[in-house]
This record gives structure tokens, sequence and C-alpha cells, in this order.
């Protein structure tokens, strides 16, 4: 399995993994004619064909760049560019496209992509750092899917100085209401006179999960900076600076993926 640049003859360009065909239903709904429960039904009423063949079976897989797949005698449109950004979230503003309040958004910070791209997940209102925006469903559902645990790592202070107790609880897991946290990776990394930062890796993300195993365990939380999200590292991004992921880490993400 390589990765390749691929140009298409609609003149613009996408990174796919050549040699794995996916899913037909997947590619209609990702050329954006129909959602993927329509695009099945398309396959089901016989209404796809791959290569000259009606297909009309779910399951079937074609490469996107390499088969003929025609629905109602049409070709697919090209799916859109993708575009991949790591923004710092600063603090106080939400991770959402849209906000009723009027608060503050993480697209603020990317305007000219503010229609295009949509965030990987979330930061609190409160907590800063390493926020991936993306037009990929497909790589923005599997990061955010417990099953595949993508490690995300943050700076933490805390009230006081956790002992030993405090942070074997958190590297075993925690109960809070939606069940035992999955262990999570901590160190001690200073210790201030009332406070201390601690190094947290985590492989899920639960809502203010951090915040609530710090409650729990009588140690409150002050502040969060994401510094690591899978391969990614937040670098010297300033807060409400954005960059363009590099091919590699494009390629990085989706094996972390599993894709």
């Amino acid at each position: 399995m390589t990765w390749e640049k691929v140009e298409t003859n609609n003149s613009w360009s996408r990174f796919v993994l050549k040699g794995e065909p996916v899913r037909l239903q997947k590619l209609i709904a990702a050329s954006g004619i129909a959602s993927r429960r329509r695009a099945e039904q398309l396959i089901l009423e016989g209404r796809v064909t791959v290569n000259g063949e009606v297909v009309q079976e779910l399951g079937v897989k074609a490469h996107p760049f390499e088969d003929e797949i025609l629905v109602d005698g049409s070709p697919l449109p090209a799916p859109p560019p993708g575009v991949y950004l790591m923004l710092h979230k600063p603090r106080f503003c939400v991770t959402t496209r849209h906000d009723p309040q009027g608060r503050p958004t993480v697209m603020d910070f990317v305007e000219e992509f503010r229609d295009i791209v949509f965030p990987v997940g979330r930061l609190d209102f409160d907590a800063e750092g390493l926020l991936i925006l993306t037009n990929d469903g497909l790589l923005t559902n599997r990061l955010i899917h417990p099953k595949f645990g993508v490690k995300k790592e943050y700076l933490v202070l805390v009230k006081g100085h956790p002992g030993k107790w405090v942070l074997n609880k958190w590297r075993e897991g925690i109960y809070l209401e939606e069940g035992k946290t999955a262990p999570a990776e901590v160190e001690v990394l200073k210790r201030e006179r009332t406070r201390s930062w601690l190094r947290v890796i985590l492989h899920q993300g639960w809502y203010r999960q951090i915040k609530r195993m710090g409650q729990v365990t009588g140690c409150p939380v002050f502040r969060i900076k994401r510094i690591g999200y899978g391969p990614l590292k937040l670098g010297d991004l300033l807060p409400g600076e954005f960059r363009h992921l590099t091919q590699d880490e494009v390629k990085k993400l989706y094996e972390v993926a599993g894709l």
C-alpha cells in the first residue's frame, strides 16, 4: 500500500491510497450527489454501473480514479479537494462552525475556509491548543471514533500537588457518568507553590473529560493546552495561527486512523 498524489481531470489533486478500492456507497456519498443511505438505495435499484456492469449488491468496491462509475448514466462528479489545517485554538472561543450565543468560534481564525472545513472533535471554550480542521469526513470519523484510540496529548495545570494515588487513578481509569475512563498516561512536569503542570495523554475524548477527572480526584483543573494529536505536534504555532498540513502529516493521520 503506497500513497500517491493523483491529478484528476478536474485540475485538482488529493491524496488517495492506490490499489485500495472503496465501497460504492461511500464514493457516491463523497461526490455529494446523495447521502450514504440514498446511495445504497440507488445501488439496490440498479441505477449504478461500474465499468459498464450494473451493480445491485451492497459491499461492491471500486476505485474512484480507475473505474468508470455511472449513476443513472452520468459519471460521478469529482469529490472536493482535500483541505487539512492545523489551528492553534485560542482560549475563550467555541469549537463549532456557528454559535447561537454569538461567541467567537474557531472559524473566525480560518475565515477563508469557513464554508469548506469543519473541526475534528472539540476543545473546551477555555482550553487552547492543536485543533484539526478538514473537509475529509471519512478521516474525521475515524479520528474521533473511540475504536481507533488516536492519542491526544495535553499540558494540564491543576491545583495542588497530585500524589501517587491521584496519578495512579488517572492511569487506571476513573468512573464518570459514561462509565470508566480508558487508562491515561500522566506525569508531573513541574510543581509550583500551589499548582502543578501535568502531561496527559488520552485515547478517548469524552465531554470535559480532563476537568471531570481532576474534579473527581480532588485536583481541579485550571488550564488545558493540547499539544499533540496522533502524529501531529503543535510546535511553535501561536494562538490564532493556522497552517496547512504537509503531505507526510496527512499520510500519518490516515495511518493512525486505520485507513
